[in-house]
């Protein structure tokens, strides 16, 4: 299936897909469920375009390469071209809210990180960013204080508050512009908090934030 970002009535959006840029470790208790250190900055990683699909009806997942393990994150539209900006000026660079599943083949990652590998190929695979529609930003009172959360088979597998970020929404969208230029129609990837698992096929999940929720099944 093509992907094309689009808003919650089924709208498309006028801007292409391009990039997703992803912070690893940005909630401390997912870098302490992991055994990893928190870190000093930013981890950032990316994905190609390639990687997005649709979150819904349903999103498959590899079957032959180990664990995939789901990590819930708030997704960031970019709406315009942004390099080395301030804090002040993210806001209005920001098209839209969602939510993504950077699936993650855990024992692949696992096996990278030992041998000091990049992680790419365990974060980066086709398929790799299952993404929702947009919510437009008038729609979050607070990014800064926004609950999300992931329910895989009617259990409660992660419940999220963007306040216990290490690196916050707009303080993080400005480093990476240091690093990266930000170009209309990439999204930013937030980070995940505890409670990371893996998938099974058939697992119906729902995705939860500002009173919108998606439901979707892995196949």
């Amino acid at each position: 299936m093509t992907y094309q970002h689009q808003w919650l009535n089924g709208e498309k959006i006028n801007l292409p897909v391009g990039k997703a840029v992803c912070v690893g470790r940005n909630y401390a208790a997912h870098a302490k469920e992991l055994g990893n250190a928190v870190p000093e900055a930013p981890i950032l990683f990316l994905k190609p375009s390639t990687a997005i699909v649709p979150l819904m009806p349903a999103f498959a997942i590899p079957q032959d390469r180990g664990s995939c393990h789901h990590e819930t994150e708030i997704a960031v539209l970019i709406g315009q071209t942004i390099s080395k900006i301030s804090v002040d000026d993210v806001p209005q660079a920001i098209a839209g809210y969602g939510l993504a599943l950077d699936l993650t083949l855990r024992d692949l990652q696992n096996q990278l990180k030992k041998q000091g590998y990049p992680w790419e190929v365990a974060k980066a695979f086709d398929g790799a960013c299952p993404l929702s529609p947009f919510i437009k930003p008038e729609q979050f009172k607070d990014i800064s204080q926004t609950e999300f959360s992931l329910t895989v088979n009617g259990q409660s597998r992660q419940h999220g508050f963007t306040q216990d970020m290490i690196t916050p929404v707009y303080e993080l969208i400005a480093y990476i512009s240091q690093i990266f230029t930000l170009q209309a129609g990439d999204i930013v990837l937030t980070g995940t908090p505890e409670g990371v698992a893996a998938l099974q096929r058939g697992d119906e999940l729902v995705l939860s934030v500002v009173g919108q929720s998606f439901a979707t099944k892995v196949l």
